[in-house]
């Protein structure tokens, strides 16, 4: 049985297919068309997954759409009537949005030639958030879990708790449109200066460098309630008569200002384009990300003691918070956590797979999924040709010594591009499109902003780690495969991996598994081997774009930076 799901005309829009309930393919849409969070139709993700294998889409048995227009269809009445006028451009923008979405099957149409006649009886609305659970706990380990879906918005719900069992999904309960975390977070982010769709990593990374001095003032803006759940102060956001994120002709996401006069009354004004980060400007950020942490432990807690179980499912846009992730198990009584690779919107297509597989179809579940490498893949034989056509000279290594090769580049101050294997599905960089650096160097964050990022210096840089060395570097030792956490360093290995440990003394971790991540794992061992230290600063191979995605972008990213070395599968490219 063959499903593909998708997340169309919504940021991150992305393609799923699963087969007899395992997960073949999956990519993000920006990965093809090369625009960051791109929310048009995936058409380039679908024909890769069906590409994958090997199929077209008639022999698709069902399509899994990750959006409901029918979904809480009451409350957005409701919430029409209370907000007439300027509410009406709201609900307006958003049900032309669910129009498209709601005749996916022509889109399908258009780009397989099979009649939407055939194509409709096939396909399955699932609730946003439904399918952000789904994409949590069917991927996940365990036979029973808590679940917890936060974001933004989506389906006209912002939050939803639930219980899973064998292959059904209980929901509990669930906050609605606006009342949301993410719009609480990102209105802070916007505040702090950073106005683009996806910021919200900025104000997480700006955080150890302030003293949260402002939670109590925060308390105003959201509270907790008996429940578990919260509710908010409506006064600090812009009225319900305001768009709170459109998608233009170039399906860009652009999210306008969600804060209110009032906001800044109480907070002071927003930081203009270019002005300085003041100290205020970082004691805001961590306060702002310490009262999230506390919320969310808020959340999980009153679940836990709801539910009674050991195992927690995350899944949203708010689940992308690593520091947050990375305090959970400490701060209640579950005892194992799953957040998939691909927490944030681009999940949506892979959890309504899913959905459809385990719940509507009453499938039994598949294997755990730990692996995030589920994009394009090339050969070395294609990668050689495309090298040659470009008049390129490269040297093919192969085993130990490729290995030792590059290893010996990293240890010498070199900037490597690793381009191995099948992309990596979701927002981070995995070791299959990673540029590398040797994290014991004090200079190699500048080195990196200098050679190729130009980012802003507060923003750290992840370790890889040998997953069996975890608890000799750092406070706490978890199974972290998708970079999904943030620990605690070990204070005696501050100066040992400086590249890689933020000003508060702690990493983004990944910990790479031998079976998992063959080659990036022979990688990081080889240079154990010489060094003692089991770890590469890893970041994203990219410069202010999407990750790349095939050889000419790795190509083209290597000439136009101050990178080293450039590595794609056996091919070692050098300056």
């Amino acid at each position: 049985m063959i499903i593909l799901g998708i997340n169309a005309y919504h940021a991150d829009s992305s393609a799923a297919i699963i087969k007899d309930g395992e997960l073949i393919a999956a990519s993000e849409e920006e990965r093809f068309t090369r625009v960051k969070h791109w929310a048009g139709f995936p058409e380039k993700a679908i024909q890769f997954c069906l590409k994958e294998l090997n199929i077209t889409l008639d022999q698709v048995d069902h399509i899994a759409i990750g959006r409901d227009p029918k979904a809480k269809l009451d409350k957005k009445m409701l919430y029409l009537l209370k907000n007439p006028g300027g509410g009406f451009k709201t609900v307006i923008n958003r049900l032309s949005n669910t129009k498209k979405v709601a005749s996916l099957e022509n889109e399908l149409s258009r780009i397989s030639g099979i009649s939407a006649d055939v194509i409709k009886p096939k396909i399955h609305n699932v609730e946003h958030h439904r399918s952000h659970l789904a994409s949590a706990f069917f991927a996940s380990p365990f036979e029973e879990a808590a679940l917890l879906s936060i974001d933004g918005s989506g389906d006209f719900t912002s939050t939803m708790i639930g219980v899973g069992k064998g292959n059904k999904i209980e929901v509990l309960d669930s906050i609605d449109f606006p009342v949301s975390v993410g719009t609480f977070y990102t209105s802070f982010t916007q505040f702090l200066g950073f106005p683009h769709y996806g910021d919200e990593y900025k104000v997480m990374g700006l955080a150890p460098y302030g003293e949260p001095k402002y939670v109590d003032k925060i308390r105003d803006v959201i509270r907790f309630t008996e429940d578990g759940l919260f509710t908010w102060n409506q006064k600090y956001f812009k009225s319900a008569k305001d768009v709170v994120v459109t998608y233009g002709d170039d399906h860009i996401p652009f999210v306008g200002r969600l804060f209110s006069d009032y906001f800044e009354e109480k907070f002071g004004k927003a930081r203009g384009k270019g002005e300085e980060l003041t100290q205020y400007h970082k004691d805001m950020a961590a306060s702002v990300q310490r009262f999230t942490e506390e919320l969310i432990f808020h959340i999980v807690q009153h679940l836990q003691k709801r539910t009674g179980l050991k195992n927690l499912c995350i899944a949203g846009g708010v689940a992308q918070n690593s520091v947050a992730n990375g305090k959970i198990l400490a701060n209640c009584d579950f005892e194992n956590l799953y957040i998939p690779s691909a927490g944030h919107d681009a999940g949506i297509s892979m959890g309504s797979a899913l959905y459809v597989y385990n719940q509507i179809l009453q499938q039994p579940r598949g294997k755990a999924i730990y692996s995030a490498y589920t994009g394009s893949k090339f050969s070395n034989d294609e990668i050689e040709s495309f090298l040659k056509s470009r008049n390129i000279t490269y040297k093919k290594m192969e085993g130990d010594a490729l290995y030792d090769y590059v290893s010996d580049k990293l240890i010498n101050a070199g900037v490597i591009g690793w381009f191995q294997g099948r992309a990596e599905f979701g927002p981070r960089a995995l070791g299959a499109r990673s540029i590398l650096a040797d994290p014991r160097r004090t200079d190699a964050k500048d080195l990196l902003n200098a050679k190729i990022k130009r980012r802003e210096s507060f923003r750290p840089f992840a370790p890889s780690i040998l997953k069996e060395y975890v608890p000799e570097y750092f406070e706490r030792t978890e199974n972290v495969p998708f970079m999904e956490k943030v620990f605690p360093i070990k204070k005696e290995k501050y100066t040992v991996i400086p590249a890689v440990t933020h000003v508060d003394g702690t990493g983004r971790l990944q910990s790479v598994d031998k079976e998992t991540s063959p080659r990036y794992y022979k990688l990081i061992d080889a240079f154990r081997q010489k060094t003692g230290v089991p770890i590469l600063l890893n970041t994203s191979f990219n410069e202010n774009e999407p990750i790349v995605n095939t050889p000419a972008e790795a190509l083209d990213c290597f000439l136009r930076t101050k990178m080293d070395m450039l590595v794609m599968e056996d091919c070692v490219v050098e300056r």
